[in-house]
């Protein structure tokens, strides 16, 4: 059985939402980011990184989420399985999302929503904010030509990037020049396979 190291308030929620889309059974090892939860010999033997998530499938061992993501969709069959060319553009759009987008959406989301009240620096937001305007251009673009990012159905392009863009929900971001973004994120999160993955910390 797939073994999933992480919890549900981090990075590898996308891959339990991956998880729910490609249907095979996994257990979820439940790993937070405290040092005492990471820093242990068994654990630094699967990732020298301490850091979460990490896959288990049987022999093989892989960290970074999207890597954990692109890996399941070539390996199992069904909806979410991809060749060649989805699993090329999958990777172009994953690897330009986590460079051009994770970082400031992250730095949005912290001074908005999770840091204290004490501690957020609106500055920080507003750049935030004003430095995503030329990703979310290009992202809006390329949906305004098609309705997914690869192929003709939901592939495990969108669900990555799509996995980044819901922080924006929680931090406030202005999607009101992207309608195009606005209705290809809402199709993704409204899928059932996100609700399963939600549920499973108990959120709505």
């Amino acid at each position: 059985m797939l073994q999933l190291y992480g919890n549900t308030r981090s990075r590898a929620t996308r891959c339990l939402w991956m998880l729910e889309e490609i249907g095979q059974p996994y257990e979820l090892i439940e790993r937070s980011t405290r040092a005492d939860d990471l820093q242990t010999p068994d654990y630094l033997r699967l990732n020298p990184n301490a850091r979460i998530p990490t896959l288990v499938d049987g022999d093989l061992v892989l960290w970074e989420s999207m890597a954990i993501n692109l890996y399941l969709a070539q390996k199992f069959d069904g909806p979410m399985h991809c060749g060649p060319e989805i699993a090329g553009l999958a990777s172009q759009w994953s690897i330009w999302a986590m460079l051009e987008m994770d970082g400031l959406l992250l730095d949005l989301l912290m001074h908005r929503a999770l840091l204290a009240e004490f501690a957020r620096d609106p500055s920080h937001a507003e750049r935030a904010e004003l430095l995503l305007a030329r990703p979310l251009r290009i992202l809006n673009d390329a949906l305004a030509a098609r309705t997914y990012l690869a192929g003709d159905g939901f592939t495990v392009a969108d669900l990555n990037v799509a996995s980044i863009l819901a922080w924006g929900r929680i931090a406030r971001l202005d999607l009101s020049a992207c309608p195009h973004i606005a209705r290809w994120l809402g199709e993704c999160l409204a899928r059932p396979a996100y609700a399963r993955m939600r549920a499973l910390s108990g959120r709505s």
